[in-house]
């Protein structure tokens, strides 16, 4: 299944954000004539937006009737349209209604706020925290205020509906405040929150430890000297580390992305002189003992022939690789590059972790865990259920020759 970036104006192969290729069915003829579209529900999975929110975008846009029927997972919008056309209007959709006004991010949810008996949809993006609101003058948002989206919510509470709106299309009326319901104790100028902590500091015993411990701080030259070099230390490591690595995949200029382009562009028939150069270049960014460096390794490195590679470029990974952490990476790296580079090599997975498995980069306890417990950390949940169905016969295999190890130990 090919997959492009959610932004598609955005030309770079390590952005996080990817969906399907939206693909079309032409069915019928005459006046009877309709596009099918066989991968909506998976397209729309990838915005978190319900299929029929896309699919009825496209029937305004288009001015055509459209059908949904959830229940077999067709949605259909009437007359012949090209593939490329709802393609671009989709890009579209997730402008209006997908993307953060501010930071163009895509982890946002729809959310109706109902104030009297005006109703507006806004976007609450999940990365930069920003409420943005939708033209209201489309004509999905009727649809949309009459469909609110649904949004499945942990925990006790009253809106057991689940929707994103807090309380639209539930029971009962949103609170504006967003405070919930509080006690009345009949005093209208001191509120709950204020009693309970005057009842509680009556309540407490200024004879605590804490209360006993020494607060002072020692300002003789000696110690400020000291908490000043402590100062300098720290801010140095926060320069090398380049700040959270877990944040920094998604710059186009992060140094991950440039040793990813790097590998690409860079190709060395002699695997011994490519691997050193390629350490070097980690070392150059300062990312060669970071976990996410593997990742991008191995989603760049190898080719369709990776079964034969990997023993060629395996000095270089075991040098990388020093940790359960690194060895998780590892294992990303796989599911990016068979999921997004090459899918056809999917019934291949079990190979490649052999290969890998037999140079003990690694290890049977992380490899049964991972292969166990879906993850979206480094692809999309669909991608990484079929990566880790196509691994089973190789799990299968680590099962039965740790059996036969305890038989023989009997």
């Amino acid at each position: 299944m090919a997959v492009v970036n959610i932004r598609r104006d955005v030309d770079d192969k390590f952005y996080r954000y990817r969906m399907p290729v939206l693909t079309t069915k032409i069915e019928g003829k005459g006046n009877g004539i309709k596009t099918v579209i066989p991968n909506m529900s998976d397209v729309a999975r990838a915005l978190s937006r319900p299929p029929t929110y896309t699919t009825k975008f496209f029937g305004c846009e288009l001015g055509a009737q459209t059908t949904f029927d959830e229940k077999n997972d067709r949605y259909i919008v009437n007359g012949a349209h090209d593939a490329n056309r709802l393609r671009e209007l989709l890009d579209v959709f997730i402008d209006k209604f997908v993307l953060c006004k501010s930071c163009k991010n895509p982890e946002t949810e729809l959310v109706i706020l109902k104030v009297g008996r005006t109703e507006d949809i806004i976007r609450d993006c999940k990365a930069c925290g920003e409420r943005t609101g939708v033209d209201m003058r489309h004509k999905l948002t009727t649809f949309i205020v009459k469909n609110p989206p649904v949004k499945i919510k942990k925990g006790k509470g009253k809106n057991t509906s689940g929707d994103a709106a807090g309380g639209v299309g539930g029971a009962g009326t949103p609170d504006p405040t967003g405070e919930g319901e509080q006690p009345n104790d009949g005093n209208e100028s001191d509120d709950y929150l204020t009693k309970k902590i005057k009842a509680e500091a009556a309540d407490l015993n200024t004879d605590t430890a804490l209360g006993k411990e020494e607060w002072s701080a020692d300002t003789s030259p000696e110690a400020v000297k000291q908490r000043v070099k402590a100062l300098e230390g720290s801010m140095a490591s926060v320069a090398l580390a380049g700040g959270d690595e877990e944040g920094s995949d998604d710059d186009a200029n992060s140094p991950y992305a440039v040793l990813g382009r790097w590998i690409e562009e860079n190709n060395d028939d002699d695997a011994k002189a490519r691997s050193i150069a390629i350490f070097k270049k980690a070392e150059e960014l300062g990312i060669e003992k970071k976990h996410k460096s593997v990742t991008i390794v191995v989603q760049t490195l190898f080719t369709a022939n990776i079964i034969t590679e990997i023993g060629k470029y395996g000095a270089l990974l075991t040098k990388m690789v020093t940790s359960e952490k690194h060895q998780k990476a590892l294992l990303g790296g796989v599911e990016r590059f068979v999921g997004f580079s090459h899918p056809d090599l999917l019934a291949s997975v079990p190979k490649i972790l052999m290969a890998f498995y037999q140079i003990d980069l690694i290890d049977e306890e992380v490899v049964t865990q991972w292969g166990t417990h879906v993850s979206k950390k480094f692809v999309d949940k669909d991608t990484s259920k079929k990566v880790r169905k196509a691994s089973e016969p190789f799990l299968k295999w680590l099962q039965e020759a740790d059996d036969d190890d305890d038989d023989d130990d009997e």
